[in-house]
């Protein structure tokens, strides 16, 4: 009975964070829609008050900040902001359908990626059908014309490419250093990065609602980040993954909702194709792969 409490309670909150990353979306596309400022601005606000929260973590558990492999943790935190920042200059320039669609393409990515990095790993045959079927999806998705491809729809894309490779190498980093010291690695290393990135570019907020959004889209990131974190200490990798699906969902009616974004026959097939292909992703991870 308890452990099925405690499953209840990881689906609840994984749920939670995802409905909280995809706000985070609207509330930066809210921002750079109706504004100078870039993305770039929304991801280190996020950042910086990530950064906030690792640190009150470190000082919590008493964690000391040498890493045992430190060349892990960068490439963590590099890997992971690109995949945060190309994520959120998505949201700016292609609806938020499509940017969280695309952007769930990544556990193909780390199908495809993980047997160069873990060499005893090998593709699963089945895995190829199963490839072409999110192919289709993310075809549908993007409706692609080659004179005419959308950038946003292209960082989406680039985003979940960037999402595995941070993926893979946070499962290297873990055998080596907590994920206290991971995340704040993570979050130090993307308000260094993504701060000079942003520089060239930067804004000044004119005025209260533009901070609200800016503040608001940077600290529901980063409460989801801790309802992720809480939420997989009771449900496992694969199943996870799963629930992470709706963020699909979410991100469809929050786009119809407060942007009017159409959802389309195309959209609507391609994202089920997109779910499905997930589910039997999922599916296939050996459960010794799961933590």
């Amino acid at each position: 009975m308890l452990k099925r409490v405690h499953l209840y309670q990881g689906v609840i909150f994984i749920m939670l964070a995802e409905l909280c990353f995809t706000a985070s979306t609207v509330f930066s596309k809210l921002l750079t829609g109706t504004s100078a400022i870039s993305a770039l601005e929304v991801t280190f606000s996020r950042f910086i008050l990530g950064l906030v929260f690792a640190a009150a973590l470190v000082y919590k558990n008493g964690a000391s900040l040498r890493p045992n492999k430190l060349s892990l943790l960068v490439w963590r935190g590099v890997l992971n902001t690109v995949a945060v920042i190309l994520f959120f200059l998505a949201a700016q320039y292609t609806t938020i359908t499509n940017t969280h669609m695309l952007n769930m393409t990544y556990p193909f990515f780390i199908f495809l990626f993980a047997p160069i990095f873990f060499r005893q790993e090998k593709v699963p045959p089945f895995l190829y059908p199963v490839l072409l079927v999110a192919i289709a999806g993310v075809w549908l998705v993007v409706n692609p014309h080659f004179d005419t491809l959308t950038r946003g729809d292209l960082f989406a894309l680039l985003s979940a490419v960037a999402a595995a490779l941070a993926i893979i190498t946070l499962n290297m980093a873990r055998k080596n250093d907590s994920t206290v010291l991971i995340l704040f690695y993570l979050m130090s290393i993307g308000t260094v990065v993504n701060g000079l990135a942003m520089l060239p570019v930067f804004v000044w907020p004119e005025d209260g609602r533009q901070w609200l959004l800016l503040l608001a889209s940077g600290s529901v990131g980063v409460l989801g980040q801790a309802c992720i974190t809480y939420g997989y200490k009771y449900i496992t990798a694969r199943s996870g993954s799963l629930v992470s699906t709706s963020r699909i969902l979410y991100a469809v009616a929050l786009g119809m909702m407060v942007f009017g974004e159409a959802l389309t026959w195309r959209v609507a097939a391609g994202g089920l194709l997109i779910m499905i292909s997930i589910a039997a992703v999922t599916r296939l991870q050996k459960p010794g792969a799961e933590g």
